[in-house]
């Protein structure tokens, strides 16, 4: 479970990124983070990841307080989530095969056992046929394809993504997106921040609006719907 508890997060005495977040997410949740450039969805990501802390208030993960946690024991936390970044960031001097191996390499185990899981996983995600290419051989859904294979790779209970459709076509969007809940169907909790208008309406998942660092709106199954600067909806 995950949980913010009052959190906010400030960089500087002026500029607050996130204001009074409570909200809870459960076990094998999918949920979209909607709102505009800058409202705090990226902040709430790295928050989870133990990228940054939040100035006030709790994040809480299966019990464990981020903001008190050790610096030395972040990485069992980082064994828990995974994370698909929009702009993928692959090592482009290593394969794809070498570039989802990773997350098994650092878990020490066995090169046998490493070569059937990335072999299992770039069948799952279409990319076995490639697994010796490079990613500038690729193209950015096959990047992307490649950076949720590295992602997964080692069983994580949570997968953040923000946004991972942001730099793809529509037909390849949907592709990533079919991944990520087929992700979702075998319990892992997903976060995606995105401003892909049609992913959010067509699925109809949870969707949490942030506008100005504020929780907005919390649907269950929500639609895509920002206040425009007049005061309504778009």
């Amino acid at each position: 479970m995950i949980k913010f508890d009052h959190v906010h997060k400030q960089y500087g005495a002026n500029n607050p990124a996130l204001r009074d977040i409570n909200l809870t997410i459960g076990k094998g949740e999918f949920v979209f983070l909607i709102g505009p450039s800058g409202a705090g969805k990226t902040t709430l990501l790295k928050l989870l990841l133990r990228d940054i802390v939040p100035t006030k208030g709790e994040v809480i993960v299966d019990d464990t307080n981020l903001k008190t946690l050790s610096a030395h024991k972040v990485f069992l936390l980082r064994r828990k989530i995974g994370m698909v970044f929009q702009d993928f960031k692959l090592l482009y001097d290593r394969t794809v095969q070498e570039n989802v191996s990773i997350a098994l390499e650092i878990l020490n185990k066995k090169p046998r056992e490493i070569e059937k899981d990335v072999r299992n996983m770039l069948s799952l995600v279409g990319l076995y046929e490639k697994r010796d290419l490079f990613p500038s051989q690729l193209s950015a859904g096959e990047m992307q394809r490649a950076g949720i294979a590295r992602a997964i790779i080692a069983g994580p209970k949570i997968l953040l993504a923000d946004e991972p459709t942001g730099n793809l076509d529509p037909k390849t969007a949907w592709e990533v997106l079919y991944i990520l809940q087929e992700v979702n169907k075998i319990g892992t909790t997903v976060i995606m921040a995105t401003h892909n208008v049609s992913v959010v309406n067509d699925l109809k998942k949870r969707t949490i609006t942030i506008v100005d660092g504020a929780v907005l709106a919390d649907d269950p199954k929500g639609r895509y719907h920002l206040p425009d600067t007049s005061g309504g909806e778009k």
